[in-house]
Formats: C-alpha cells, structure tokens, sequence
C-alpha cells in the first residue's frame, strides 16, 4: 500500500455527502471546503442568498460537488424546510456540521427573553432538529459523522458568555447525548471547540485592536484563529479515521483553553 492510498483509505470523503450549516462564512465556510475538497458531496446551508452563491461558485470551480440552500434557520419550520431541501440534492447526508449561530450577548442584567429565545432557537434547537432528522437514517446506514462548532463559552465565562455560552455549554451535552445513543451504529458526534477566530461571528470583538491582541497573547501559539485552522481536524471528524472518537470536544485554539 502507497502512501497516498492509505491517506485516501483514511480520510477521503468519496462518496459522502455533507450538510453544513452557516457554510457560507468563517469557519462553516472554511469546513464546507475542506469537506468538499475532500471528495464529499456538500449542500452548504446559510440565510444569505449572495454569499452562498460565492461559497458554491468557489468549490465547483474547484472541481468540487456543492449546493447550496437558503434558509431561516430561527424557526422549527424553518429547520425542517432547509433539512429535506438539504436531502434532496445529493441524497441523505453522512455528515452534519452545525456551525450556523447567532452571537447575541448582552450584559446578564440586560438580557431579555427574546435574546434567549433567539439565541437558542439557532444554536440549540436547529442542531437538536437537524440531528432528529438525519441522526437516524445514518444509523440504519452503519456511518454518520456528526460535528458541532461550540464556543470556549461552553467552558469558561468571559466577555458576557450570557445566553450564548449557555447555548454552546447545552449543544456540547447535546452532542454527547447523540453519541451516546448513535455511536453504537457507527455515527460519531463531536465538537470542535474555537478560540478567538477572526469572523464575522466575532465583529464586536474584532473592532477592539486591543482586545484582539490580549486574546492572542492568551494563547500559546501567539496568534488567534483562522477559519481555515479548522480544515483539518473537520476532514478528520468527518472521515474514517476518526471511528473511535465520539462524544468528544476536540479544543482547536492555539492552546487558548490550557494558557
């Protein structure tokens, strides 16, 4: 065997086909490539007409498989509409990415029930509904790769985590929940957990020069993250390689969490 055909054995996603949510910017966008560039099949699922057709534009030049499908994913029916939009193009997924959020973070005392509902109904629920819907037919098919993109907010509380770092800590015990009951069928479910990634999920913070600084002397590489920091590591969720790795949070972040 030939190195190139046991890397291909190991990580190529030939064949497979992928959802990502908010695949259209930051690290969504950065997976959604990687994923497709890996020989999967990926319908990237976003709100914004105009970038998703980037996103798409950009892998099929690239010789690529990818979709796209806009979506409000703020609402149940929502969810639902954009999941069998999703199916229907190359076909019932093998892996699910939700890396679609809101970053809504008022101070505590002034967050209102309408911040919370909205923040979990995109952070929480979609993933919840998203993993109801295709959770199972990738058990019935014996693979299924399930990956979340969560916060250090899950962890630790800084620049007011409020609902969103809740959010994230509660889709970080979703996922373990979906391992726990699918990984016996050959579906894993992780998370890939960031530090400070310049996206547009983090404009408020990135518009603080000094902030931005602080956050990456923090770490130990001495740099914060990039979108395309992620490439990796979601090849690897997403593939064979990683058959024994499941209910697990996979910290990408400079060495962030343990600085």
């Amino acid at each position: 065997m030939t190195s190139q055909s046991y890397l291909t054995e190991l990580f190529s996603l030939d064949g497979r086909v992928a959802v990502v949510t908010g695949g259209s910017s930051g690290i969504g966008r950065a997976v959604a490539g990687a994923l497709a560039r890996a020989g999967a099949g990926v319908v990237v699922v976003a709100r914004g007409e105009r970038d998703l057709v980037a996103t798409v534009d950009e892998l099929t030049a690239a010789g690529c498989r990818a979709a796209w499908v806009s979506a409000d994913l703020s609402t149940r029916d929502g969810v639902r509409a954009a999941a069998e939009r999703a199916a229907a193009v190359f076909g019932e997924p093998d892996v699910l990415v939700n890396s679609a959020g809101v970053n809504l973070r008022p101070p505590l005392r002034r967050l209102d029930e309408e911040v919370w509902d909205a923040t979990m109904a995109v952070n929480l629920e979609a993933p919840f509904l998203l993993g109801q819907r295709f959770g199972p037919g990738m058990a019935d098919r014996g693979f299924g790769r399930i990956i979340h993109i969560t916060s250090q907010q899950a962890h630790r509380a800084f620049v007011d985590s409020g609902a969103y770092g809740v959010s994230k800590g509660a889709l970080e015990s979703l996922s373990r929940s979906q391992a726990e009951a699918w990984s016996p069928y050959g579906v894993t479910s992780n998370t890939l957990v960031p530090g400070f990634v310049m996206t547009p999920l983090n404009r408020r913070l990135a518009s603080d020069p000094e902030r931005v600084t602080a956050l990456a002397a923090r770490t130990m590489t001495g740099r914060n993250g990039l979108p395309a920091d992620f490439a990796g590591a979601a090849v690897f969720l997403a593939s064979a390689a990683s058959a024994y790795v499941t209910g697990q949070s996979l910290f990408v972040d400079g060495g962030f969490s343990v600085h």
